[in-house]
């Protein structure tokens, strides 16, 4: 076997140095691919942006891989904060309930639950960066321009499934307008 010349040290540092750089890459490139791709899914390419969209009561069928659990009503909204502050309520829930608020590298930034929040959720969020917003119970500052708000109710029957329909219809998810604080 040869030794290895100055020449192969180098060449194998570089490959080295080189896989790190592309690992390093991939790391801190995936959570912002991830949350693009389900970005544009939730809103529908853009279609559907700061405004909740309810999911269907989950089954067997809903997915063959990552199962939803049934047991919940999900409710998901993408926010943009492109033209300023979002508001985000949720009626109150007799019940757990939860509103999480994800940031565009997928870090959860924010949660409340009905424990937090007995009388419902009544929250802003704006981006870091700009004039902090008032007149909300709570306000959540952003990292990012976009993002994603999940909104969970324990509805484990088709009846309390029903009830929870009702409770988030009034739910918003808007861009805080000059009237609202």
């Amino acid at each position: 076997m040869k030794p290895l010349t100055f020449k192969g040290l180098a060449l194998a540092a570089l490959s080295l140095a080189a896989f790190a750089l592309g690992h390093m890459t991939v790391v801190a490139a995936y959570p912002y691919w991830a949350m693009n791709s389900a970005m544009d899914r939730i809103s529908q390419d853009g279609a559907a942006v700061n405004q909740w969209r309810h999911g269907q009561r989950a089954t067997g069928r809903s997915r063959r891989i990552v199962r939803p659990s049934p047991d919940l009503a999900n409710s998901s909204c993408v926010y943009d904060l492109a033209a300023g502050p979002v508001r985000v309520t949720a009626a109150p829930w007799d019940g757990y309930m939860s509103v999480s608020v994800y940031s565009a590298n997928s870090d959860n930034i924010f949660v409340v639950n009905d424990r937090n929040a007995p009388g419902g959720v009544d929250m802003i969020i704006y981006l870091r960066g700009t004039p902090r917003p008032s007149g909300a119970d709570l306000v959540v500052e952003s990292p990012s321009r976009k993002g994603i708000v999940l909104q969970r109710r324990l509805a484990p029957t088709a009846d309390r499934f029903g009830e929870a329909a009702m409770a988030r219809a009034g739910d918003t998810c808007s861009p805080l307008t000059d009237g609202q604080g």
